[in-house]
């Protein structure tokens, strides 16, 4: 009797984890249906120079929220990188936006896993706010027109 509860205690703990960390992308049908506009922000990256996201109006956006602490955020750079090798020289611009940490640090993290798109510091989590990120990793995904056409979120 013992050997069976423990045996289903170790299925449930590694199972019960491993499904709450499968993603999800979920379409916002109701952005789409009625053009709701992504919340514009002005972020500096980390050699210091301002982005604006409305200036990339006529190119379609990927923003990947995350931090440099957070292990499925990690464990998706990878993704990212052969997304914007194959993708970026089409136009799609990929934009990492790393949430309430230091520009010091998010550049060391940037620097080690050998970032090539762009890195944008979100030092107080304001934009994250304006995004009402509920948690890390969380990708959007901005039309050409400005518009906020899907969210992919995983909880880590």
């Amino acid at each position: 009797m013992n050997k069976k509860l423990l045996a289903v205690s170790i299925i449930l703990l590694i199972c019960i984890p491993a499904a709450l960390s499968f993603g999800q992308f979920r379409p916002y049908d109701t952005f789409t249906q009625n053009k709701i506009a992504a919340p514009d922000f002005s972020l500096k990256d980390i050699q210091g120079k301002t982005f604006k996201l409305s200036a990339q109006r006529g190119n379609p956006v990927i923003m990947f929220f995350g931090t440099t602490w957070c292990p499925a955020c990690r464990a998706e750079m990878p993704l990212y990188k052969a997304l914007y090798e194959k993708y970026a020289r089409l136009g799609l611009k990929f934009i990492y936006v790393d949430i309430n940490e230091s520009t010091d640090r998010v550049a060391r993290f940037a620097k080690t896993n050998s970032f090539p798109y762009l890195v944008l510091v979100d030092g107080d989590g304001s934009v994250a706010n304006d995004y009402n990120l509920v948690g890390v990793p969380t990708l959007f995904l901005v039309d050409k027109a400005g518009n906020l056409i899907g969210i992919s979120h995983r909880v880590a």
